[in-house]
């Protein structure tokens, strides 16, 4: 497939801070690409600078094959821009929300009210279109949000954070919403602190960290390296004696992480140790409640190569 964004050598620093640092990668034309990274990775600022909305210090960056320093008028025609924060309005109706951001765009009148209709079906709420967002909950507010971004009909939808706070019935239809405007042929950037929305819709998956891509691939291909790694989940009755450095003496343990009831355990499946690893939870005053053990997963990759939870 061609290729529709192209990021080069791209830097943005604050205050001494380096947010984005020599950062390179391309999207494909109708893939999604998620974007992960721990807090502070550059995540938002990246998204921000292919927005247009931050002015990076130096590197290149086309989009639909123009060069955001010289065209950006062009770019913003072409994208469609699903801010973290809501951008819409509470105090008139959904459908008057949607017509208002497609003008912006420059969609003439005669497509308007097909388009904004489109849209708001596109996310399920055509039925509430005369209805204000002060009476929504913070799922439909989240979909109109969608809405609002993609009545234009743009080439490529930018989402930084579509779901937060959101039930899990309205993360679901945000996520099949995705995936349809996908079939249709959006190219879609997705940033979340969600793993699992990643490894649902994204065809392909950017760690960042510091400012830079540390890993890209399919989830399979990124979790290749991690066949025989296994992660134990202990819940206990208390960890009061247990210390990280006894289980790290054991053949085959990697990771420990021990917090309040839960003791989790990353180790080696070929070194069949589960039941030195119960034994030692026991003689340490760790009565064993539940287990559940799980394959290396996107979480195993992101944990080994960031050294930070998602959310951290």
């Amino acid at each position: 497939m061609p290729v529709t964004i192209s990021v080069h050598n791209l830097k943005k620093c604050y205050h001494n801070v380096q947010a984005v640092n020599n950062l390179s990668f391309t999207v494909s034309k109708g893939e999604i690409v998620g974007i992960l990274g721990p807090n502070g990775a550059g995540k938002s600022t990246t998204i921000n600078i292919l927005a247009t909305v931050l002015k990076p210090d130096s590197g290149k960056v086309i989009i639909a094959g123009h060069d955001l320093q010289k065209e950006k008028m062009q770019i913003k025609r072409v994208i469609g821009i699903v801010p973290q924060d809501l951008a819409i309005y509470e105090e008139i109706s959904a459908e008057k929300n949607v017509r208002f951001f497609a003008s912006l765009y420059g969609v003439s009148e005669a497509h308007l009210s097909a388009q904004v209709q489109t849209a708001l079906k596109s996310v399920g709420l055509y039925d509430r279109r005369k209805a204000k967002p002060k009476t929504f909950s913070g799922g439909m507010k989240r979909r109109l949000n969608i809405a609002c971004a993609i009545a234009h009909q743009p080439d490529i939808i930018i989402m930084d954070e579509p779901t937060v706070g959101i039930d899990p019935q309205s993360r679901n239809h945000i996520l099949e919403t995705i995936v349809a405007l996908q079939e249709k042929g959006a190219t879609i950037i997705y940033s979340t602190h969600y793993m699992e929305e990643v490894e649902a819709i994204a065809d392909r998956v950017l760690i960042l960290n510091d400012g830079a891509v540390i890993a890209s691939g399919t989830t399979q291909e990124l979790c290749k390296g991690f066949e025989n790694q296994i992660t134990y989940s202990f819940q206990v009755d208390t960890t009061k004696f247990m210390k990280e450095s006894i289980l790290s003496q054991i053949i085959g343990v990697k990771e420990i992480a021990i917090k309040e009831n839960t003791i989790q355990v990353v180790t080696d499946s070929k070194k069949n140790n589960l039941n030195e690893i119960i034994s030692i939870l026991i003689s340490n005053g760790c009565n064993l409640q539940s287990m559940n053990s799980e394959k290396a997963s996107l979480e195993t990759v992101f944990l080994t190569l960031t050294g930070k939870k998602l959310r951290d």
